[in-house]
């Protein structure tokens, strides 16, 4: 009998730009945290991230910049994976586009979705700019958002979280010159989502879903879930074979795609075919997705159903951690927009045990919260004494309160519940104590010593 396994995912960036602090105090930092955490519980636990390569921001900004979008991506890449090292996040499985395995496997993992008749080809209207001819999704469209009225791109709302489309969207234009939708008509895949809703309610009725969620879910399921081509014609993304050839697998299936191998391969480092993945995958007991609001849509309804169309039986999400957005500021930390400060910026200048855990400490947890340098100085002046333990106990912390905010901060730090800034103050309000045995909580927030 194998031992239980969990996973926990943390997003893969879209590599328009390196990572940027909100990036951190999201799910990134939770994700390493509570992995960390799992494993000074005994679990055996496999993490899993890569890279976003084909969304079609990233083209956007190489064409906007006039750079080589091979040479952008590589570098970024560098940047982001640097990063990760400089704020001590680690991971099992990385997949990543911009290697030689990621594009055979998407693509026989696509293959397989179409011939075993999950996602059958069908002729469907898609929409392009009648000005620049681009297919509209993702940068390429733009409009405010049906549900929430705000503005939106293609894909998901980013304040609602609504799925968003040129039929689901008010007033949508093309992302990248303004002109008119431009009704066509094409052969593409096309996942049913209706068709795998029993899998899907079943699983949303046992998972931890924060209430932000549940929301998206119950307005999704009374508008009916939505049918999503899996591939278009287009400029950017993996080129499509055999019964996909001229087309382009969709970003965001292939990350679903890309999660669903990886996670195989976490637990099982022999699979290679579509029967090995599915077969690791079921060895799966918990499967825990780390990701802002932003993603909820492709987390909690989509990803479930791509992966019941691909054949996986049991689907073994356990819950989402989700946090809100973090600002700077006062508006969003944005990479195609360009609004915040890199990560290697802050953690190139101040101490990434404190960077850490100021960021879990501020965390956009349940509500948003906004970053400022003069708050982040403010914590470190406070946190550093604590930290290299120079700082008068005057207040020696009683051992049984001890024990008892120990086992509080280390509660906290399990997925289930999870709550970073409270297991920061427990570890703070131990160390102000002069209490040396701080469980895993020093080690887990800091990113030291285990």
């Amino acid at each position: 009998m194998t031992d239980p396994v969990t996973v926990f995912t943390f997003p893969q960036p879209t590599i328009n730009g390196p990572l940027h602090v909100g990036h951190l105090s999201g799910p990134y930092l939770a994700a390493d945290i509570a992995a960390r955490a799992a494993r000074a519980r005994g679990e055996r636990v496999v993490v899993t991230t890569g890279l976003d390569v084909h969304q079609n921001y990233v083209l956007t900004r190489a064409e906007h910049e006039g750079v080589d979008v091979g040479v952008m991506t590589a570098d970024f890449r560098d940047d982001i994976k640097a990063t990760y090292d400089l704020a001590r996040i680690g991971f099992d499985c990385f997949t990543d586009p911009l290697g030689d395995v990621h594009t055979p496997i998407i693509r026989q993992l696509m293959n397989h979705l179409v011939t075993s008749g999950a996602t059958p080809l069908r002729e469907v209207t898609l929409h392009a700019c009648a000005d620049c001819g681009r297919t509209l999704h993702e940068s390429y469209l733009s409009g405010l958002c049906g549900e929430c009225k705000a503005p939106a791109a293609g894909g998901a709302c980013e304040q609602c979280g609504s799925f968003t489309q040129v039929d689901t969207m008010v007033d949508p234009v093309c992302g990248r010159c303004g002109g008119e939708p431009r009704p066509f008509t094409a052969t593409v895949p096309v996942l049913r989502m209706e068709d795998h809703r029993d899998a899907l309610v079943a699983t949303w009725l046992r998972a931890d879903l924060p209430p932000a969620v549940r929301d998206l879910i119950d307005r999704t399921l009374a508008a009916g879930l939505p049918e999503i081509a899996l591939a278009y014609p287009t400029n950017w993304g993996i080129e499509g074979d055999g019964p996909l050839t001229g087309l382009r697998i969709g970003p965001y299936t292939e990350i679903a795609l890309s999660d669903l191998y990886a996670v195989a391969r976490g637990v099982d480092p022999d699979a290679g075919d579509v029967a090995g993945y599915l077969a690791a995958v079921d060895r799966v007991d918990h499967l825990w997705h780390f990701l802002g609001l932003d993603n909820a849509f492709w987390y909690a309804l989509y990803w479930p159903a791509v992966w019941s169309a691909a054949g996986v039986a049991r689907l073994p999400l356990a819950g989402l951690v989700v946090n809100e957005f973090y600002t700077f500021d006062g508006d969003k930390f944005s990479t195609s927009r360009n609004h915040g400060i890199s990560a290697t910026e802050l953690l190139g200048t101040a101490d990434p045990s404190i960077v850490r855990l100021f960021l879990a400490w501020d965390r956009p947890d349940r509500y948003r919260s906004d970053f400022t340098f003069n708050s982040f100085r403010a914590f470190a002046d406070r946190v550093a004494p604590l930290l290299a333990g120079t700082h008068p106990v005057t207040e020696p912390l009683d051992p049984a309160l001890a024990a008892i905010e120990r086992a509080r901060g280390e509660s906290a730090l399990k997925p289930s519940g999870f709550d970073l800034p409270l297991a920061v103050r427990s570890l703070l309000a131990l160390l102000a104590g002069g209490v040396e045995d701080t469980g895993s909580l020093r080690a887990a927030l800091t990113g030291q010593g285990g």
